[in-house]
């Protein structure tokens, strides 16, 4: 039943309900209508009912939704989605971005509204010939390392399930950037969804999009265009070298992702100062969705009503945590090196997240005491602590970027696996016992935390479940430091940004981040 927490006596009230799940679907047709009938409004009083947020509360049998409205009543409406007014690029203003992932779109966007011209240097491809070279990976095992999971239009985000929910509650407008999504096709449930995603399969569609409306407003994209060098004179940078070829610049954002290592060892060449960072690193844990479902909704009953069901874990181990990241349901797991003689995994979900298997990284912090030995490398340690290990994973796959496995009740008894289970990574699996891969400290740090997730998740040390790795691109190893006004500590007219700069773990962050660094250049 619905329960009222305030009463709607003014035009634009905001309440708060709680249903269930055969209610809900029951009711999607015709949402004002019966809402209207529960609330006991008045037909002419009622003008539209808009959802602000959906979440759903399975900690009892009986699961429900719980819904935050804004009810319009009287003479109010809703507001509309007012699309950006975008200025005429002025050509004698520019502004070079490197990178086209969210932090380097939405960067590019709020340019067009400055009336400033993005100048987007991208080093992969466009998203349509990227997905081939995507395909080829996972078919036939053949790397491109300009074209792959992390390179390319839209960033690794493109092919990494498009989830668009941040921790952050400081980091700017986030509806803004959401309804820029809905603009370019995404679906508007991820207005009001607690954990929006937009889908792998959508997800490029709306990237090409969001690039045709760049380029009609003014701006300029160059894919399979990559920063070979960059020249300073010590407070500015004075020109760029793009593919070899050098170019004078006006201001520069480096929104190169995460996985860009050449860029950090350009800016180290060229004394311009990095950090190392802490990071993340682990495993991908996998098991049958159906499995995940059974366990989070405690039973089966109208399973058929719910979202593939997901989990969010950490746990403390010797001060330490261990956690869950980028959990996808009914996902896939993808090969996500960018370079031959190395293996990454990580996942990937469709729009409506039916496959058989529901995947997560499951990671615990990199610091200055893994990376110890390292210490020679300087701002890069970490950076060469985090290839050796994929360096280390790919040896012992056998090649072909079949990544080492294990079943997860055989990690916990230390024992290598005689068969593996069932898996949706591609290219292939080879048993090994990963308590070899990491350094004993990381090893026990990840292997008890499973063990105590196991006891709060019950199930979840389930002899169907697979663990592969390594997981090791959750965000940078390294951090480009700036300023209170967003530039390098450096140069002025640098601009550190988004996933590759350390300021943002994720798409929504990234995308923010990109509004905030142009919002400073204007």
């Amino acid at each position: 039943m619905w329960k009222l927490l305030g009463k709607v006596t003014v035009a634009r009230e905001i309440i708060e309900i709680g249903v269930s799940i055969e209610e809900y679907h029951q009711h999607t047709d015709n949402l004002n209508d019966w809402l209207q009938k529960k609330l006991e409004l008045k037909t002419h009083n009622l003008n539209d009912i808009m959802i602000l947020k959906k979440s759903m509360d399975a900690r009892k049998s009986q699961i429900k939704y719980n819904l935050r409205l804004e009810v319009f009543t009287g003479g109010d409406f809703p507001d509309s989605i007012t699309p950006p007014h975008y200025k005429e690029v002025n050509e004698n203003k520019t502004v070079h971005i490197i990178g086209f992932g969210p932090a380097g779109i939405f960067a590019a966007l709020q340019c067009l509204q400055y009336g400033v011209k993005p100048i987007v240097i991208e080093r992969g491809k466009a998203v349509k010939e990227r997905r081939r070279d995507v395909a080829e990976l996972n078919r036939e095992g053949v790397m491109n390392p300009e074209s792959n999971y992390c390179y390319g239009e839209g960033g690794a985000g493109t092919f990494s399930d498009g989830k668009l929910y941040t921790r952050s509650l400081k980091r700017g407008k986030i509806k803004e950037i959401l309804e820029l999504f809905v603009m370019h096709g995404a679906n508007e449930n991820i207005l009001y969804e607690a954990h929006p995603h937009i889908g792998t399969n959508k997800l490029p569609g709306i990237i090409e999009r969001l690039r045709t409306t760049i380029l009609e407003k003014g701006g300029e994209v160059r894919f399979e265009s990559k920063l070979t060098d960059i020249e300073h004179n010590g407070s500015q940078v004075t020109q760029i070298a793009v593919n070899g070829h050098w170019e004078k610049c006006q201001n520069v954002i480096l929104a190169t992702g995460h996985s860009a290592r050449d860029i950090y060892e350009l800016l180290d060449k060229r004394e311009i100062t990095i950090e190392a960072k802490p990071f993340a690193m682990g495993y991908r844990i996998e098991h049958p969705q159906r499995l995940i479902n059974h366990i989070q909704y405690h039973n089966d009953r109208n399973v058929s009503l719910l979202p593939p069901a997901s989990y969010s874990l950490v746990a403390q181990v010797k001060g330490k945590g261990a956690f869950s990241f980028c959990m996808c349901p009914g996902g896939i797991i993808a090969p996500a090196a960018t370079s031959d003689g190395e293996v990454v995994v990580n996942g990937w979900s469709p729009s409506k997240r039916n496959g058989k298997f529901a995947n997560s990284g499951w990671v615990t912090e990199i610091g200055e005491e893994e990376w110890l030995a390292y210490k020679s490398h300087g701002a890069l340690a970490g950076l060469a602590f985090q290839k050796d290990i994929e360096h280390k994973a790919f040896e012992m796959g056998g090649g072909d970027f079949k990544v080492p496995a294990q079943n997860l009740t055989d990690l916990l008894a230390n024992k290598k696996s005689e068969q593996l289970n069932s898996c949706s990574y591609h290219p292939g699996l080879t048993s090994v016992n990963l308590n070899t891969l990491y350094p004993e400290t990381v090893s026990h740090r990840l292997r008890e935390g499973l063990r105590a997730m196991t006891k709060k998740l019950k199930g979840f040390d389930s002899d169907m479940a697979i663990i592969t790795a390594p997981e090791s691109r959750t965000s940078a190893p390294v951090r480009i430091p700036r300023t209170k006004e967003m530039c390098h500590v450096q140069l002025s007219n640098l601009y550190p940004c988004g996933e590759g700069a350390g300021y943002a773990g994720g798409i929504i962050s990234a995308a923010l981040d990109g509004v905030r660094v142009v919002k400073a250049i204007h």
